[in-house]
């Protein structure tokens, strides 16, 4: 054999075991393209109301999977234009488009058109590193021929919308439509549709945000594509490229957002990172029409109050069905995105005389009723330190002798209440409190009975809540919560304690009663139905309360300062608070019982 071909052969047989062991070590770690069939990628997960409105997001990607076949044709056809005008006559890579985008470039002097096809793009996506390395490319190019195999073209191209980036924070066709356009796919017109298939390839350069200009020219690109490939008529490409751009993204602002906060961060302690990964459906308690009472009661409380005192003010509502214990509205100040401190969950504050049933309660079960009498006489106390002397006095000023526990309350007499206290001693009225549901730190000195200790308006309404009938229900923030396939994952169901016997709860309510008909509360009887309260002002007017119920809804407000200073003078819990929790009562109920269906025609409700 002549010595010049026993090289050639030698060099051959080098070079081919060379090629031949490189692609058996770039080919042997292929990952497995079966894991597609349980292809779920990262999916935001939602919060809706109990009436069905969507609420929020919560999420890591902002991603709404939608099936293939949902996906509308014109869409699909916008990005087969830009990205792969071959795509469903090619098997995974597209020689001819290598060979015309090399042309395009050599023609052009730099990189200008891209070969990779969509179904490689996905394999990159998917499987691989973005690094532009050879080992890479025959990855990529051995994965999509393999995808191709396995999966339809329709499958592939729906893959791929949901698994692309488009910026401003959305994956995948469907949140990118909504945060472009605030729209679902199925809403999308041609120029929207030629807008997010110019994307992908460069989300950040071809932002309508960022750069009008270079959007406009990327969006009639691809309108010229899909021209030339005769998925759109002349008309339709004229008409399309007169669209103008959006201007600004589509953000989901929470609803309700001090209640999501609360929800998000008491579920991320349950579910971590799946909560903004998996796509759960969260079905919450809050009702959107209660809440949109909620929101507008407290607007216009605070508006008025700052007509009348020095501003800021700020103020907090719960809502809460007694027959269920579902937290129906929350409210946790009037601005949630200037401040995040929700009011209603985490201010602990002074209720004043709405703490008063407690003591009342504590007579009461030591064999009081509404009838029993007590002395309402100035009284002093030893104070904090020697010498000192605790003198409380009533709010005007006035006393009325001997006067029925009834008449104390509904009056909210000091002096009447705290010898009240005195006689039956300080730990029987913690006690109590602490019994329904009043968790934080109580003091166990004589100025409690009229509210000189911190709490929250949760635990204020919750504990009201036992009043109607002695059966305290646990509040509840959501119903259910069901995973990606829509299968229940957890289920929360009403639970109740019974707390107070039915013979002393009757008399606490004969006593609430009276608040609302003869006592600091009357402005409640417009409501025109059985109301049952108490209100609350603290020195100095620095905190107004209102916590009342009705036969189904407890509801709470407070209003105040969040750096405690005083409200002004009169602004009592009768005139600061009360009108927001008439606003509400009389508002609520009455809209969600009559869209139910549930009232009876001859209820008091149907005639306010």
């Amino acid at each position: 054999m002549p010595k010049k071909l026993l090289t050639f052969l030698l060099l051959f047989s080098i070079i081919t075991g060379f090629l031949g062991g490189f692609l058996y070590w770039t080919l042997s770690d292929l990952p497995n393209i079966k894991l597609l069939e349980e292809y779920t990628p990262f999916e935001s997960s939602k919060v809706y109301s109990s009436d069905g409105k969507l609420l929020a997001e919560f999420y890591l990607e902002r991603r709404t999977f939608i099936p293939h076949y949902q996906i509308p044709d014109i869409l699909k056809k916008a990005f087969i234009s830009v990205e792969d005008v071959r795509f469903y006559n090619h098997p995974g890579v597209d020689l001819i488009g290598v060979l015309r985008a090399l042309w395009h470039d050599i023609k052009a002097g730099g990189v200008v058109e891209g070969g990779s096809t969509i179904t490689q793009q996905l394999a990159r996506m998917l499987f691989l590193t973005p690094d532009k390395s050879i080992k890479r490319k025959i990855k990529e190019v051995a994965i999509s021929i393999k995808i191709e195999k396995k999966y339809t073209k329709e499958e592939i191209i729906g893959m791929y919308l949901n698994q692309a980036y488009f910026g401003t924070r959305a994956y995948g066709i469907e949140a990118a439509a909504q945060t472009y356009f605030g729209k679902s796919v199925h809403e999308l017109n041609l120029a929207e549709a030629a807008l997010l298939a110019s994307l992908p390839k460069a989300p950040s350069s071809y932002s309508p945000f960022k750069n009008k200009e270079k959007a406009l020219e990327r969006r009639a690109f691809v309108l010229k594509q899909m021209l030339e490939n005769k998925f759109i008529t002349e008309k339709e490409y004229n008409e399309a490229l007169r669209v103008p751009l959006p201007e600004i993204p589509h953000y989901r602002k929470y609803e309700a957002p001090y209640f999501i906060e609360m929800l998000r961060q008491n579920l991320e302690a349950k579910y971590g990172n799946e909560l903004y990964t998996g796509g759960l459906k969260i079905i919450s308690t809050l009702d959107s029409r209660m809440q949109n009472i909620a929101e507008n009661a407290v607007k216009n409380g605070v508006e008025q109050l700052t007509r009348r005192i020095q501003p800021p003010v700020e103020s907090a509502l719960i809502a809460m069905d007694i027959r269920t214990g579902f937290v129906r509205a929350m409210v946790g100040g009037t601005d949630f995105w200037k401040n995040q401190y929700n009011r209603a969950t985490q201010a602990l504050r002074q209720p004043g005389s709405a703490f008063k049933p407690f003591v009342y309660m504590a007579a009461i079960e030591n064999g009081m009723t509404a009838d029993s009498v007590i002395n309402d006489s100035p009284v002093s106390f030893a104070g904090a330190r020697a010498g000192q002397r605790w003198i409380p006095a009533n709010y005007d000023g006035k006393y009325y002798g001997t006067v029925t526990l009834r008449t104390a309350l509904a009056k909210s007499l000091n002096c009447a209440t705290i010898r009240l206290a005195s006689n039956l001693g300080v730990e029987n009225i913690i006690e109590i409190a602490q019994r329904l549901g009043i968790k934080s730190k109580l003091q166990p000195y004589l100025p409690i009975a009229i509210g000189a200790s911190d709490v929250t308006l949760l635990e204020m309404v919750k504990a009201y809540s036992t009043f109607l009938n002695g059966s305290q229900p646990a509040p509840i923030f959501y119903e259910r919560i069901l995973n990606r396939d829509g299968i229940v994952i957890e289920e929360v169901k009403p639970s109740f304690e019974e707390l107070l016997a039915e013979e002393d709860v009757e008399q606490i309510k004969e006593l609430l009663k009276a608040v609302v008909n003869e006592g600091t509360a009357t402005r409640a009887k417009e409501i025109k139905r059985t109301i049952y309260g108490k209100t609350g002002t603290t020195n100095n007017y620095t905190d107004a309360w209102f916590i009342g119920f009705d036969d189904t809804l407890v509801a709470g407000v407070w209003v105040g300062r969040d750096n405690h200073k005083p409200l002004g003078p009169g602004m009592t819990g009768s005139q600061a608070a009360l009108p927001i929790w008439i606003e509400f009562m009389k508002k609520a109920p009455l809209q969600i019982l009559q869209e139910q269906n549930l009232l009876d025609p001859q209820s008091p409700l149907q005639h306010q």
